[in-house]
């Protein structure tokens, strides 16, 4: 059996695991990201758009597009290069510590400072109560779990449209504050890649926030039904994923192609965090837990045959 690579710290794993097994990075399920299962496919877009790389990126239509969307002032708001570099730039010039851990792992851990909260929270996924407070709120899993945009606090949000629309590598983030300019002064020249900001007004016509919030919701309670069936605890959450005790569940998926976040780098080495799947991804899910499990029991060893990725 392929030597497995240890776990990164964010999640994401999936080529990587690839490499490992010696297959097609496209055929891994890698729930280790939390992505939207329901994206639309943005292929045709983005091939609408390819032009665009031969062009500098001017983002400031397209932020002004996004402002209208969330419902925020223009000016308050600016584009980054993925929710990272939304996050980098605030905790530059503020600094900060995080409420509470576990909380994910590229906030700032000063002694003191701004507060710093994720809603839901990573890794829990529970959405934070409405008059709970913090200085920054990281809502870049928000839409995915409330429907809608933000929750429009006063403070500094930090948010990712690449979770909105599974394309974590067409890199879009923003900055939502009164005085966002304090943070674009860290940002470099031309940070947003052209094309990035030529797909963005596109991206907006088919955001469907309340639809797809609807539908994770439903497939996240199928998913916590497969994982109690196999004897899993799983804890209550509002995100596109689960928080299960699981020891040693993505040592045990990883041979099948199936990735999930191992969630040691939050201080919880027993729990797994599990992306939300569609219909196809629970039967895969399903498939080779079953199958791992079972091959554990027997004490024999899970091996992938010429290549392929079991599925079900």
């Amino acid at each position: 059996m392929a030597d497995i690579p240890p776990a990164g710290p964010h999640g994401g794993d999936g080529p990587r695991i690839a490499r490992a097994l010696g297959i097609d990075p496209d055929t891994v399920l890698d729930l280790s990201q939390s992505l939207n299962p329901f994206a639309p496919d943005l292929a045709p877009v983005l091939a609408r758009h390819v032009d665009a790389v031969g062009r500098y990126p001017d983002p400031a239509d397209a932020a002004a597009l996004l402002a209208e969307a969330i419902g925020v002032d223009s000016q308050r708001l600016m584009l980054t290069n993925g929710g990272s570099e939304a996050i980098w730039l605030v905790a530059q010039e503020i600094g900060g510590r995080v409420w509470a851990e576990p909380e994910f792992g590229l906030h700032p851990r000063s002694s003191d400072g701004p507060v710093w909260r994720s809603d839901p929270n990573n890794p829990s996924g529970r959405l934070a109560d409405p008059d709970d407070a913090a200085d920054v709120w990281d809502e870049a899993f928000y839409p995915l779990a409330a429907g809608r945009w933000t929750a429009g606090r006063t403070g500094v949000v930090v948010g990712s449209l690449t979770k909105v629309f599974a394309c974590p590598g067409l890199r879009l983030g923003y900055i939502i504050a009164d005085d966002v300019e304090r943070f674009a002064r860290h940002q470099p020249q031309w940070s947003v890649n052209s094309l990035a900001v030529s797909v963005l007004p596109e991206l907006l016509d088919l955001a469907d926030l309340a639809g797809w919030s609807e539908a994770i919701a439903a497939a996240r309670k199928e998913l916590a039904e497969v994982l109690r069936r196999f004897g899993f605890a799983v804890e209550a959450a509002d995100a596109p994923w689960m928080l299960v005790h699981a020891p040693g569940l993505r040592e045990r998926l990883a041979p099948f192609g199936v990735v999930v976040r191992d969630c040691s780098s939050f201080g919880m080495p027993e729990h797994a965090r599990v992306g939300v799947p569609d219909s196809d991804g629970l039967a895969r899910l399903e498939s080779a837990i079953g199958v791992g499990y079972a091959a554990q029991r027997r004490g024999g060893e899970v091996r992938l045959d010429s290549g392929t990725v079991p599925q079900r």
